[in-house]
């Protein structure tokens, strides 16, 4: 163990928690519980039930010491008044459903100052901040309070003057939640009484595969070709789920350096990241006509590659060996992000949809070599806009309803976790602030999401923020440890595709 982690006052040996509370309460005790519920105790949502082993972990570097008392202050003002936040889940024993009941919050439970080994902070301070954020994949979380932790790390490393690692279990929310939670909770650092400015709403105005009737002006070829979109959505989700059955029974990723080796047996997680330049990916993205995400898929394909040739020594140029990764997609409007905010900063927060609202998709993703760098992004938005034209993400959402509804939650999360085992790398991406914020009085400098739980050994998570476009890993150390290098992989990727990009324009 290292020394940092050797340290720390609380335990880091890993437990398998029981998520839900069964509880006999005294009469006295239902009836303080009755006055801290404002409003009826909510069922927990199918959807978080499955990912009752999840847990996010965000990490945030800031530009000043942590002032404990603005912290605090800000904290009991912000997260602690938002449902998911001071709830706990409870299952009482005249029944089996969950559900969310409110309870006190004691921020002393939830505010953490680690104590490391002061020698090895001063001797590597991005190292100390690095091996406590892995022991938390060790540390299991106090079931009998909210599930939301501030673990503060106030002292300098090469990117912030202090850190905070802030681990929320996912029942709590997906990305969109907490994103719009942080977007209410943050200021505009130019104008700490303003609002930040909000994202730009996306161009993309209903779901991912939607089809826009034509005008009745384009004529009678281009209605029947409206028509034939159809059948080709039909089409392309009849194999889709047919593949998602396949992965669920016995459809499994070849072995191959970046699946999980130990099936069952914990790996500690260990978390990177890396900022990228959020304006190179923009102009890849301008140079090839395609979006954002064509660009990091494409960017992930040849990270991927380099790492995989680099390290296997495999010298088969004409190589094409396909992975899938589990994509996951927000089924949420578009425009729910401004919606949300809005809300929470009218005091209608109890209005806001909280929780998981999430399906996913099984995106392939190709590992080989290309002398155009640009072939990785042209790849990627191949594979993307075909999954586009596919119903999978709401079947995919559905389907773990139904099968929770169903079989109950011990058999549909051995589904489901079954079905992700199969699969080799879990991969998101979510827009951030578009300017610097602040959160409780402090300047945030860079903000890097990730998390634990999913039964793979890589997992890849993009989050901008400001000009910054950060690539951020959680990999079992055990079978990475050399993460740092995958890193530098997705720095010289980009970096190539850029270059190549240079050459259209």
């Amino acid at each position: 163990m290292d020394a940092a982690a050797a340290t720390m006052t609380t335990t880091t040996t890993l437990r398998k928690r029981q998520l839900t509370v069964r509880t006999t309460r005294s009469a006295e005790e239902e009836n303080a519980a009755g006055k801290l519920a404002a409003e009826p105790a909510e069922p927990v949502s199918p959807s978080a039930r499955l990912v009752e082993d999840f847990y996010i972990v965000v990490v945030i570097g800031l530009a000043t010491p942590v002032n404990l008392p603005a912290a605090r202050s800000g904290i009991a003002a912000q997260l602690a008044r938002y449902p998911r936040f001071r709830s706990i889940q409870v299952t009482d024993d005249a029944g089996g459903n969950p559900r969310w009941v409110r309870t006190t919050v004691n921020l002393d439970d939830h505010i953490i100052y680690p104590r490391l080994d002061a020698e090895a902070v001063a001797a590597n301070p991005d190292k100390a901040v690095e091996d406590y954020v892995a022991s938390l994949s060790t540390m299991p979380m106090d079931e009998s309070r909210p599930l939301w932790e501030f673990h503060v790390l106030d002292f300098p490393t090469s990117e912030a003057t202090a850190t905070t690692a802030i681990r929320v279990h996912h029942s709590l929310g997906d990305g969109m939640s907490l994103l719009t939670l942080l977007m209410a909770c943050t200021r505009s650092a130019a104008d700490p009484t303003m609002l930040p400015a909000m994202p730009p709403l996306p161009t993309r105005k209903g779901a991912i595969y939607a089809r826009p009737r034509p005008p009745a002006s384009a004529g009678a070829l281009a209605f029947a070709a409206w028509v034939w979109s159809f059948f080709v959505l039909a089409w392309h989700t009849v194999v889709d789920v047919a593949s998602f059955f396949a992965t669920t029974m016995f459809l499994k990723d070849p072995p191959t350096l970046f699946k999980r080796v130990k099936h069952g047996e914990f790996q500690r997680k260990r978390i990177v990241h890396r900022g990228l330049s959020l304006d190179d990916v923009k102009f890849v993205k301008n140079a090839m006509n395609c979006t954002v995400n064509d660009v990091l898929v494409g960017i992930t394909y040849a990270a991927l590659s380099r790492y995989y040739f680099r390290k296997s020594g495999d010298t088969d140029t004409d190589r094409d060996l396909r992975l899938r990764s589990i994509l996951l997609v927000n089924l949420r409007p578009t425009t729910s992000l401004h919606a949300c905010v809005d809300m929470i900063n009218s005091g209608r927060e109890n209005e806001v949809k909280w929780g998981n609202a999430l399906g996913f998709i099984i995106l392939p993703f190709h590992i080989g070599t290309h002398k155009d760098p640009l072939d990785y992004v042209r790849k990627a938005k191949q594979v993307v806009d075909r999954k586009k034209s596919s119903l999978e993400v709401v079947f995919t959402h559905v389907a773990a309803e139904v099968i929770l509804k169903c079989l109950g939650l011990k058999a549909a999360a051995a589904i489901f976790h079954r079905m992700i085992s199969h699969t080799t790398i879990s991969f998101s991406n979510m827009i951030g602030p578009v300017e610097q914020v602040e959160f409780c009085g402090h300047p945030v400098v860079y903000i890097a999401p990730s998390g634990y739980g999913p039964p793979e050994a890589l997992t890849v998570n993009y989050q901008s923020y400001v000009n910054t476009m950060m690539v951020n890993l959680a990999v079992d150390e055990a079978q990475f440890p050399d993460c740092h290098q995958l890193l530098d992989d997705f720095a010289e990727s980009l970096k190539r595709i850029k270059d190549a990009a240079s050459s259209l324009c």
